[in-house]
């Protein structure tokens, strides 16, 4: 078998200072992925029972919190294998597929925030024709194509890794199986791997948020015509909260890379960056684009509301019987 695959296991470690304190918080980190858990599957269950929800916004939303469900259940039972019963080994298949579903999903959350961005340009920059542009089967297109366009860039990805031959050091310097810091532990020839994982970079890192910026510059110009202040503040809010998201998900991603590149970046750097994206992000996300969406908390109402009116009916049945 090629690569890794020569050695039973591959070790993956972080530095001490990073398992001290994970170790320390290890409890209220997993009640927490839990209670997270808890939440992404109300969101989605919510959005897929109630009717009024099935809009094309709310598809997106859907597809934000499956990703994020998803890429949690991917990323934190290692994770917490890792910290709390201190096993940091990984067989080289299981490494592999870990990457693959960590990077597809992080891919897919990419882009999924480019389409919230087209849905807010649509809407701000040409309402009137918001319900004939925005529609299902058009947001359902865009997304189909983001999860196939993952799919296909990250198999790539994670395949040129088994070409590799591993006969030094099997250690890698991150809290998972990432990318970089395993293909720079090969011995042979790299650089289709740098080559792929540029490319991979610019498709995930660089395009969508040039394209959110781009977005968000034509969303200015169009706000500068409104005459009325309170309507562009009003504009304004609807974006307040992907803006947020889109700050805390790319600019620690993005300053990582660019640090790569140009220059030298110490592991607990990259560590840190790597845990503040896969996790601060899915934490606001249920707050940011469910719990504080005034349509969600009326379905919210509504659900707990006919819930109760259920309940009391079955135990007025069961009174009289």
């Amino acid at each position: 078998m090629a690569g890794l695959s020569q050695y039973n296991s591959l070790q993956e470690t972080a530095h001490l200072l990073l398992s001290e304190v994970n170790l320390v918080t290890a409890v209220p980190i997993s009640q927490l992925c839990h209670l997270l858990l808890y939440i992404f599957l109300y969101i989605t269950v919510l959005i897929f029972l109630v009717k009024t929800l099935h809009t094309p916004k709310y598809m997106i939303v859907f597809n934000l919190a499956l990703t994020d469900l998803c890429g949690s259940t991917a990323l934190i039972p290692k994770v917490l294998d890792t910290f709390l019963f201190d096993n940091r080994y990984i067989v080289y298949e299981a490494c592999l597929s870990y990457m693959f579903f960590v990077l597809v999903f992080g891919s897919v959350q990419s882009w999924t925030l480019v389409t919230m961005a087209y849905d807010r340009f649509i809407a701000i920059c040409f309402p009137l024709r918001y319900h004939s542009i925005v529609t299902k089967p058009a947001i359902a297109a865009m997304l189909l194509l983001v999860w196939v366009v993952s799919l296909s860039i990250m198999s790539c990805l994670v395949g040129l890794l088994d070409r590799l031959s591993f006969c030094g050091s099997l250690v890698i310097q991150s809290f998972y199986c990432d990318h970089g810091p395993t293909y720079q532990l090969a011995c042979n020839d790299t650089s289709l791997n740098y080559t792929m994982a540029l490319v991979c970079i610019a498709a995930v890192m660089c395009f969508p948020p040039i394209l959110i910026v781009l977005t968000y510059v034509c969303i200015a110009i169009a706000l500068s015509r409104i005459a009325s202040g309170t309507e562009r503040v009003k504009a304004l809010k609807t974006c307040t909260s992907h803006l947020i998201l889109v700050a805390i998900f790319y600019l620690p991603l993005l300053g990582t890379y660019i640090a790569v590149l140009s220059s030298y970046i110490h592991p607990n750097a990259r560590i840190i960056n790597s845990i503040l994206t896969h996790t601060i992000p899915a934490l606001l996300n249920p707050i940011l684009y469910s719990l504080k969406t005034e349509e969600m908390l009326n379905s919210i109402r509504k659900l707990c509301k006919s819930n109760r009116l259920s309940n009391m009916t079955l135990s007025n049945k069961m009174t009289c019987l």
